[in-house]
């Protein structure tokens, strides 16, 4: 993975931001361009690498203006954009948000605290757990999240991918490129993911799809070595040698910072106006963390741009 360095572009950490952007994905770095553009000052809080969730992709085949780009190139662009604007990108995470007399005082896990007058949430979601026998005991020794991440540890091997979105196709079709065989298990009789993604793996003979069939445990000794299958039309289990298995059977929202402050659908998403503001005044919700129907690269960026025009009118003008 290359590592963008904007470290040139950082500065100290000031006692107060027009705006704080927690979350350095691409909903919270167009956030920050926006906000630079109607003349703000912006901080953006990222304790990982900037572009967020779009570094675990390889690539990106449906953002406007890049008919193909490794996700994490986008994402260092998007971040020398910002940056470029003057927003401040720094390293550390937020654990809380204080109201204090029309102010928000946003805490740091360093233990500082930045003032600010709007707090823009973009701290996206993280992979569902299948909560199986073996899932937690074999974390790391064979169980992944991310096949960008973890793909070069199964060169030549067998691996089982759960889920039949596009996550989970389009982490087959990379993990083809590396492994001998991906077994692609989903419970349901039919994918979920696009057309195009469906054409894709159904024409890689290294990729078998196995529908109706549910994952009910995994076993190894110091690693991974099976896995043992449900075919749900048959209830009958089976057992299928194995070196590794990929689970991409949706997100789970990080919104834990905003318990309080705003109010959440049933999956625990955050809930907002057509503005991207909380029902807290001056607290915006952007990019996979919000409730909506599509969770991609393009509305978060949009999301992220919507609720910085905002708060640039509604509150400093």
């Amino acid at each position: 993975m290359v590592f963008f360095d904007v470290g040139s572009a950082k500065s100290e950490l000031e006692d107060y931001y027009d705006v704080v952007i927690i979350g350095g994905g691409p909903a919270g770095l167009t956030a920050a361009i926006y906000a630079k553009q109607s003349g703000l000052s912006a901080l953006v809080l990222e304790k990982d690498l900037e572009g967020g969730y779009m570094n675990l992709t390889e690539l990106v085949e449906n953002y406007p203006g890049f008919t193909s780009i490794r996700g994490e190139e986008l994402g260092a662009k998007m971040a020398e954009h910002a940056t470029h604007f003057g927003a401040n990108l720094y390293t550390d995470s937020a654990e809380k948000i204080e109201l204090s007399d029309g102010e928000k005082i946003v805490h740091l896990e360093s233990g500082k605290k930045v003032r600010t007058k709007v707090v823009i949430v973009a701290t996206g979601s993280k992979p569902r757990q299948l909560g199986v026998p073996g899932e937690e005991e074999f974390r790391a020794r064979g169980v992944s999240y991310c096949a960008t991440c973890d793909g070069h540890f199964f060169k030549d091997g067998h691996v089982v991918v759960v889920g039949g979105g596009n996550s989970a196709f389009d982490e087959s079709l990379f993990l083809a490129k590396i492994v001998k065989k991906v077994t692609i298990v989903h419970i349901l009789e039919k994918p979920t993911a696009d057309a195009r993604l469906r054409e894709k793996v159904k024409a890689n003979d290294k990729i078998e799809y196995k529908p109706l069939t549910e994952l009910v445990r995994i076993e190894g000794d110091e690693k991974v070595r099976r896995v043992i299958l449900k075919d749900l039309k048959t209830n009958e289990e089976y057992s299928m040698d194995v070196d590794g298995v990929f689970i991409f059977v949706g997100m789970v929202p990080n919104s834990q910072i905003l318990e309080g402050l705003a109010d959440f659908d049933q999956w625990g998403y955050v809930i907002t106006d057509e503005n991207m503001e909380t029902r807290t005044p001056g607290i915006f919700a952007v990019g996979d963390v919000r409730s909506k129907n599509l969770r991609q690269i393009i509305t978060a960026a949009s999301d992220g741009a919507i609720a910085a025009y905002t708060a640039a009118h509604k509150y400093f003008e």
